[in-house]
């Protein structure tokens, strides 16, 4: 099951005490400051926990699999993450 941004708020509203319509302000707040941070270029590091970054793919070669046709696939930019030492070593136990 996956963690939804429900759960989330609904945790930040048990663990703070928030009202839970204050605690979905907070965490859209945060997850704004990362998507603005991101969309211009910079580098989103949270100690403990990760680093959020954008990197460009270049263009290159494909091809559509239903009709084999090939075809070029345009440069773009992605967001990546990197976990933290600490954050990889709680995944993996």
């Amino acid at each position: 099951m996956a963690l939804t941004k429900a759960d989330i708020v609904k945790s930040i509203h048990d663990q703070i005490g928030f009202p839970q319509n204050r605690s979905a302000d907070i965490f859209e707040s945060f997850l704004e400051i990362i998507k603005q941070s991101l969309e211009k270029g910079e580098t989103v590091m949270i100690s403990g926990f990760g680093k959020f970054g954008v990197i460009e793919k270049n263009a290159r070669r494909g091809r559509n699999p239903h009709t084999g046709e090939r075809l070029m696939i345009a440069s773009r930019k992605i967001a990546t993450f990197k976990a933290s030492p600490g954050l990889r070593d709680k995944v993996d136990g």
